[in-house]
């Protein structure tokens, strides 16, 4: 009897462990000095957009980025590696990446509030690590920008954030700077 039970015991440990490793999520958590925004990701839609943002912050790539660009009743866009390695010059923000691009994953998510979607230039298969979180329904970015995750929470961060003073060219004006991390919930 003694033998049946520990065997029952170690059965159920082991389907609770695993039920647990199963239901584990990998997200993102973007650090700003305002506070914290989780992102969920839908790998299921862009696989690949979801891949290269993930290694990115796990090399630390974002670190010391800041949101260089806020459009109230649009979107906060950030990434830029340009933004840390020179701070003082605008000019050049928005025109960083990773050193390589990668291809479109357009799909059928739309781009309402708390969506987040890969910055690119014109060229469709430009994206490389800008991104940019939607802060109001943009229904005319569906199907041209490529949607890989959504805010789970700190969209009220992200309302401060798009709320910033900035200057004429949507910088803010006071640097918002992130850490992002990869963690499993």
């Amino acid at each position: 009897m003694h033998s049946m039970t520990r065997n029952l015991t170690a059965i159920l440990l082991s389907v609770f462990l695993f039920g647990t490793v199963a239901s584990a999520e990998e997200i993102a958590v973007i650090e700003t000095n305002l506070g914290l925004i989780e992102i969920g990701f839908l790998p299921d839609k862009a696989p690949g957009h979801v891949k290269n943002f993930k290694d990115l912050a796990r090399k630390g790539f974002y670190d010391g980025t800041i949101f260089h660009r806020v459009i109230p009743g649009f979107m906060i866009q950030g990434g830029d590696p340009n933004t840390k390695t020179n701070p003082r010059d605008v000019s050049g923000y928005g025109l960083g990446g990773p050193g390589y691009t990668i291809n479109a994953e357009f799909n059928d998510t739309p781009h309402s509030r708390g969506i987040l979607s890969m910055a690119r230039s014109q060229n469709p298969n430009s994206a490389g690590s800008q991104f940019f979180i939607v802060v109001k329904d943009a229904p005319f970015l569906d199907g041209k920008y490529t949607v890989f995750g959504k805010v789970r929470s700190g969209m009220d961060i992200a309302d401060q954030i798009v709320s910033a003073r900035r200057d004429r060219r949507d910088n803010p004006v006071e640097r918002i700077e992130m850490k992002v991390k990869i963690v499993d919930r």
